[in-house]
């Protein structure tokens, strides 16, 4: 099988802030499902992912196309004629609030009920993404020419969007506190897309919020499992109306990704694996629930710490990794400032010992870096977990696919 890989891909503050879930008044819809928008027509067929409602009707359902999470746990959706209501239930690592957006199909009224609720009128004509991995999404559903600003130029590697960056039809507005509100207040998007760590001196949210800007969250990070990051797709699509597209895209990648986890399944040997690096004396490596390690299992890999609960990093000490670890078979370092097999002992000698650096068997997630120093694994490779399993396949087993090439792992040899 040759995996061939192209990279490319004023409201008010209170309004516009993430709140308490409210109660969904209930909306009666219609089930018409012949198309048009006038007066006098019939409901649509499908989505309206251009325009206005030009003469709305109780009655019609404006949504046919509707979408729901198959793998994320971390968001749902609920439907109600001409409005959506989005639920983020963990917006960050023990958020305590949960946030909710309501999605108006435009020149349909605004319902009662929704008083302190972020609004945003649907379908959005303008976005900036001040999270590199939302790019993949709007590449995918076809509608990137909405794109106004990114957070940061550096980190950008989607080459449709270097594209638009080098012929000037970008802004670059910054991160964290630093964001620049002004060049964000003059491109005037209708939705801004950012994350959040629930960190006030880290996070974007609140100062946009305080500018009166449109602002909603995004937190595939927060999965456990690799689809359920990538199913956030669906969240970005739901505020353009493109869950055809969505649905169409994503179930793609989960064929596809299924695909190669049974393949792997099979296996009767499975390396064991060692993931992360020291930094200061500390060794954070992931939790046995969390998405790596669930990337590892379905790869034919025996995760040095799979039988951890946790979804998050687990902290070890040297000692304790260097215990567990000394005969571990493949060494997953996934460090971006080490390129070869120098840098491994020139970062500290003791790395000597691990018979996965004896073995030359140490592999690293940074083989797609632009020049300025942005991975393209957290960008196109989360959005396409099928080709980062096929990566780890290919490590794991390399007789399983033997025509791949690795595209974000590579060998520190």
């Amino acid at each position: 099988m040759k995996t061939i890989f192209v990279l490319v891909l004023g409201l008010t503050v209170a309004l516009l802030a993430g709140c308490a879930v409210a109660p969904i008044p209930e909306v009666e819809t219609g089930s018409a499902t012949a198309n048009g928008l006038g007066e006098g027509s019939a409901a649509p067929e499908s989505n309206l992912t251009e325009g206005c409602i030009e003469a709305f009707d109780t009655d019609f359902d404006y949504f046919p196309d509707k979408i729901a999470p198959d793998h994320a746990e971390g968001w749902s959706v609920t439907y109600h004629g001409h409005y959506k209501v989005l639920t983020l239930h963990n917006p960050w690592r023990g958020a305590e609030e949960t946030f909710q957006y309501l999605l108006l199909q435009c020149g349909g009224p605004v319902p009662d009920g929704f008083d302190d609720t972020p609004m945003i009128e649907v379908p959005v004509r303008s976005v900036a993404a001040l999270t590199s991995t939302v790019l993949p999404h709007l590449h995918e559903l076809g509608i990137l020419e909405r794109l106004v600003a990114v957070d940061r130029f550096d980190y950008v590697n989607t080459a449709a969007v270097r594209e638009m960056i080098d012929a000037g039809t970008l802004q670059e507005a910054g991160t964290g506190t630093g964001v620049n509100t002004e060049i964000l207040i003059d491109v005037d998007p209708e939705l801004i897309i950012t994350f959040a760590y629930g960190n006030i001196d880290y996070d974007t949210h609140p100062k946009l919020i305080e500018a009166g800007l449109p602002v909603a969250l995004t937190a595939g990070y927060m999965e456990t499992s690799p689809l359920g990051r990538t199913e956030w797709l669906k969240v970005t699509a739901l505020f353009f109306n493109q869950e055809k597209q969505a649905e169409k895209v994503f179930g793609g990648i989960a064929h596809r990704y299924a695909d190669m986890a049974e393949l792997a399944a099979g296996v009767n040997e499975k390396p064991t694996v060692l993931v992360g690096i020291a930094r200061r004396e500390s060794w954070r490596v992931p939790g046995g629930n969390s998405y790596f390690a669930r990337y590892i299992a379905d790869a034919g890999g025996a995760y040095l710490w799979g039988e951890d609960e946790s979804t998050g990093s687990i902290p070890l000490s040297m000692e304790n990794v260097f215990e567990a670890a000394t005969e571990a078979d493949i060494w997953l370092a996934n460090t971006g400032s080490w390129s070869n097999a120098g840098d491994i002992l020139a970062a500290d000698e003791r790395y000597g010992s691990l018979a996965a650096v004896e073995q030359g068997s140490v592999y690293s997630n940074n083989a797609l870096v632009n020049e300025w120093g942005g991975n393209d694994y957290w960008e196109t490779g989360v959005a396409n977990p099928d080709l980062v399993l096929a990566d780890l396949i290919k490590i794991f087993h390399p007789d399983l696919l033997p025509e791949h090439e690795l595209i974000w792992f590579h060998q520190l040899d």
